[in-house]
């Protein structure tokens, strides 16, 4: 019938799972849709049904632990930082209460013993904790009447216009008697929506159009990638935990990535149930195939085959009834529900019809017995097939365009995922360091509102990624572009635009991007012009459409203002204005001013460090204290779980997760902050479970700190376009320098001509510290390259450790 792409006999899916004659309830109808298209069916549904029959569900929002404190410190007056710093020690653990926070989290536990206004805080918002504070809707949820739905709930609307929803939840609207259908838009199906048109609009597919639905469900390339773990954007593969069940698993067929997903569950990975499958799958468990008890009894292999004899899903427990005890499907899936109820009388009653069912087909009493006891314990952790079935051929496909088209998919997964900049930030890093793929910056000249494919594994970055910047005003700017060609200039794009829809926010946001390089020397000297150019672009606005034209009728021509060209910024603050705008640098790293300086300092490469490979089990370092250390980057992530603190540190060749004991976060809390670059020394461990290397930290210095205390001389070099203008360069020079006299470290200016060469030391008098704000300064005036600065030998343990 084509209503899923799933054949449910090859992969023994049962109808009677989801409705029978005995079934007593009303099943559950849970489709996923396109995001795009979920709007579409539900107008449609109201269309076909009518509209005074159909409606979406209302859902009651409560005060959670971290709402109910900030709402009630909003009331208390106290500032946003306050409450901010309180909400944030409350573990993020789904359903978590004050009560549990305050065990959990010893911080907030000594805030509320030691200070009133956090005690106070906190009494009341416990008073207040699971109150219900808001209405809304649900994300999928839809019923459908046989006549008007007044005649079985009240309804509710919020806003005039906006539609109404019942007012009876989802639980007391099935209660009435009504049918409830999930309508999810699921985002992976709009990925590969994506990801299939991009690749159709590739030169090489010209003629030969892809289907997703067509490709082959064998593909080596494609198990060779799940084998290796390369799961991040791939449908409910990217997980740490997952990645390294699959590691480990190794799945070679389609059958074993649809029990990946039903194994990955708290109740089979507690139980073992894990460990036996995948000992089963490799041919190392205990348990031979030859033997009767491999798959239970004869008559169940063909049920268990695909399981290697585990007892994974409902629809296994249900076979196992029918196929041993004569059981209807039906009444194998009564006997699975009262199985999951645990009801000590039922349970009773239906293990006599099992095992006379059983015995009545020549099966001995005693292992009929047995069997049932055995489907009983795993009742509890089977998992629908049907659902994990349907949900892992989502999980091929992505994978296999991961495989064989990365860019288109990377770029439509990107895409997906537009207006969450940190999460954007994340995929960009997969598909850098991992994945080998180009990233061209964004280009008011090249990009789009989403990412696309811009040649053989390059995607250009979307405009629609950039932090501040709206779909309309993306849009404003490429239909201008299409229609009249690229932009030649700043104040060219300020005229041809709609200066209300591209406002001076968005615009400054797309230069601290480096959405605009392409129009002027540098970022800073575009930031310097902007304001003019806006004037020019609204003058422009205002004469046509008072319908002005020039003096001898030129109509439109307009002078082009000269840009006046300034000083880049320095290297720290345009990676901070990408920060702000990308979610992560992007022209450079940070690290970068460092990088002559790391080797001195004993740092290894991170890149290299996780390149190395594993030891042998009960070898070296994956066992004992691991080996010394020194590692430099900048710290992105800072975790906090369970007393548990962890950082990433990335120093553009790479990234590790550095761990701390209770003793080495207390010391060193203050420099644990996103986007301070540190130096590191610990010992290199391998961590089983996420399958790579990590530091336990013992010491954390900041970088600027070291420097400012270590560097001994530094010397600047006289910049070219400075000739000729020496008295103004010199005058600058003497303020940037006087502003961090006295020091330590002796400054030399070295001058090179084609009629002179020599190397002037400014004597003790005008010895400095080097200090990250005088670096700055000094790059703007001659440069990174311009500045070189020479160390005493020394290193983390050299003088006052830096805090």
């Amino acid at each position: 019938l084509g209503i899923t792409d799933l054949d449910p006999l090859e992969h023994q899916l049962l109808f009677e799972r989801f409705l029978n004659p005995e079934r007593v309830s009303m099943p559950d109808f849970d489709v996923d849709f396109c995001m795009e298209g979920r709007d579409r069916v539900i107008a449609y549904v109201a269309e076909r049904y009518g509209r005074e029959r159909v409606s979406q569900i209302i859902t009651y929002g409560t005060m959670a632990a971290k709402a109910v404190v900030r709402d009630v410190a909003r009331v208390l007056g106290h500032p946003f930082g306050f409450a901010d710093r309180i909400a944030k020690l409350i573990p993020n653990e789904l359903d978590i209460t004050l009560e549990s926070a305050l065990q959990k989290e010893p911080e907030l536990a000594r805030l509320n013993r030691e200070d009133e206004e956090v005690r106070a805080l906190l009494e009341l918002a416990m008073k207040l904790e699971g109150l219900t504070r808001n209405a809304g809707k649900h994300a999928g949820g839809v019923v459908i009447a046989p006549s008007v739905l007044t005649d079985f709930t009240p309804l509710y609307t919020e806003n005039v216009g906006e539609g109404v929803v019942t007012q009876f939840d989802k639980d007391d609207v099935e209660a009435s008697g009504l049918v409830k259908f999930d309508f999810l838009g699921l985002r992976t199906l709009t990925i590969i929506d994506r990801a299939e048109k991009i690749v159709n609009s590739l030169p090489e597919r010209q003629g030969n159009p892809l289907s997703i639905s067509k490709v082959p469900m064998d593909d080596p390339a494609t198990f060779n990638l799940l084998k290796r773990g390369d799961t991040t954007a791939v449908f409910q593969l990217e997980s740490r935990g997952m990645k390294d069940l699959i590691r480990r698993l190794k799945p070679d067929n389609f059958e074993d990535i649809v029990a990946l997903v039903a194994l990955f569950r708290p109740g089979p990975l507690q139980s073992g149930m894990v460990d036996d499958f995948i000992a089963r799958k490799h041919g190392t468990s205990t348990a031979s195939k030859k033997s009767d008890d491999y798959y239970l009894h004869p008559m169940l292999e063909k049920v268990l085959e695909p399981t290697y004899g585990v007892i994974l899903y409902q629809e296994q427990v249900m076979q196992i009834a029918q196929v041993l005890s004569g059981y209807t499907l039906g009444g194998a899936d009564l006997l699975r529900r009262a199985m999951g109820k645990k009801k000590p009388e039922e349970m009773a009653k239906q293990r006599s019809v099992f095992v006379e069912g059983a015995v009545a087909r020549g099966v001995d009493a005693e292992r009929a017995g047995w069997i049932f006891d055995l489907i009983e314990k795993f009742a509890g952790y089977g998992f629908n097939k049907s659902h994990s079935a349907a949900y892992a051929v989502l999980t091929y496909q992505t994978a296999w365009l991961k495989t064989h088209y990365p860019a288109a998919f990377m770029a439509a997964v990107m895409s997906a995922d537009i207006a969450d900049t940190d999460k954007v930030a994340g995929l960009l890093y997969e598909c850098r360091k991992k994945m080998g793929l180009t990233i061209l910056p964004p280009d008011i000249n090249a990009s789009r509102w989403e990412f696309t494919v811009a040649g053989p594994g390059t995607i250009r970055y979307g405009l629609g990624a950039v932090r501040g910047v709206g779909e309309q005003a993306v849009e404003c700017m490429v239909q201008e572009r299409e229609r009249n060609g690229p932009y030649a200039s700043l104040p060219d794009l300020c005229r041809r635009v709609d200066l209300s829809r591209l406002n001076r926010r968005v615009l400054e946001a797309l230069i601290k991007a480096g959405a605009m390089d392409v129009l002027g020397p540098n970022r800073a000297s575009l930031m310097a012009q902007l304001e003019d150019a806006m004037q020019g672009g609204e003058q422009a606005t205002r004469a046509q459409a008072a319908g002005q034209e020039d003096l001898f009728g030129g109509g439109g021509v307009a002078v082009e203002v000269p840009v006046r060209e300034v000083p880049e910024w320095p290297s720290r603050q345009r990676f901070a204005y990408e920060r702000e705008t990308l979610g992560r640098f992007f022209s450079g790293h940070p690290i970068e001013q460092y990088e002559k300086d790391l080797p001195r300092l004993g740092a290894a490469s991170i890149g290299d460090l996780m390149a190395e490979p594993p030891p042998s089990a009960g070898v070296g370092q994956r066992w004992n204290g691991g080996r010394q250390v020194i590692v430099a980057g900048l710290i992105d992530e800072v975790r906090r779980r369970n007393g548990r603190t962890s950082f990433v540190l990335d120093d553009d060749s790479g990234r590790i997760e550095v761990t701390l004991f209770d003793e080495q976060a207390t010391q060193y809390q203050s420099l644990l902050v996103r986007d301070t670059l540190v130096l590191v020394e610990g010992n290199l461990r391998f961590d089983d479970f996420s399958n790579a290397w990590r530091v336990a930290g013992k010491r954390i210095a900041l970088l600027d700190s070291l420097r400012e205390q270590q560097a001994r001389r530094l010397v600047l070099s006289w910049p070219e376009h400075v000739n000729g203008k020496a008295e103004s360069f010199l005058d600058r020079l003497q303020q940037v320098l006087d502003s961090s006299r006295p020091g330590p470290c002796e400054v030399l200016v070295r001058y090179r001509s084609p009629r002179a060469r020599c190397t002037l030391s400014l004597g003790a008098d005008w010895s400095i510290r080097p200090t990250a704000a005088l670096i700055d300064e000094l790059e703007t005036l001659v440069g990174r390259e311009g500045l070189q600065l020479f160390y005493e030998p020394a290193g983390l343990h050299g003088g006052t450790p830096a805090h």
